[in-house]
């Protein structure tokens, strides 16, 4: 069985309670999981694999592409998912992606209403548009699985400038929307891969 640490970073704690969820699933499938806050996880010599997690604000958080950049040599050889927490999400029909293992929640993936013309809202949620940056970061890491899960949206907890996104571009209605058996199923997906 694998040594594997959960990092992630969060804007108001959900992704957190995903992570510790993602533990929790590996630890009972015989690995060691680990949890850390990507600013305590600064040496990755003793894991096996990694999973980074992180919110899509603006993209996926800067913090967690910033983790990939500074640790892609160490991460290269090692077996790495990745997790992305939003609110929305669109799958652009031949829309061109990069060959990577998926795993969409299906109550947080929708079509655009008209296929051909992305409103401004679906192409700042579009599947490439949260994709390609998030492997960008580091282009010698390739992951064995990326997974899109629904999130949780408490308001109260957004800076105002991230509010107004959410409220303007993205339209997202305050709730928790994570389904916790999805992120469970994936996580056991992933443990079996390693």
């Amino acid at each position: 069985m694998s040594k594997i640490l959960i990092t992630y970073s969060t804007n108001s704690g959900s992704t957190a309670e995903v992570a510790a969820a993602i533990a929790a699933e590996l630890n009972q499938a015989g690995h060691t999981a680990e949890v850390k806050p990507i600013a305590q996880a600064a040496d990755l010599s003793a894991y096996d694999a990694v999973v980074i997690g992180a919110p899509m604000i603006f993209g996926w958080q800067a913090a967690a592409r910033s983790f990939l950049k500074r640790h892609a040599a160490e991460l290269a050889p090692k077996k790495v998912a990745l997790f992305a927490c939003a609110m929305r999400l669109t799958r652009v029909p031949a829309e061109p992606l990069p060959a990577v293992p998926l795993m969409l929640d299906p109550n947080l993936v929708s079509e655009p209403l008209k296929p051909g013309s992305l409103t401004l809202k679906e192409r700042f949620t579009s599947l490439g548009y949260y994709l390609k940056p998030m492997l960008a970061a580091a282009p010698s890491v390739r992951p064995l699985s990326v997974a899109f899960f629904n999130g949780q949206l408490d308001m109260r907890r957004l800076k105002w400038w991230q509010a107004a996104f959410v409220m303007i571009v993205v339209q997202a209605v305050p709730g928790d929307y994570r389904d916790w058996e999805y992120i469970r199923a994936w996580a056991k997906a992933v443990g079996e891969r390693l």
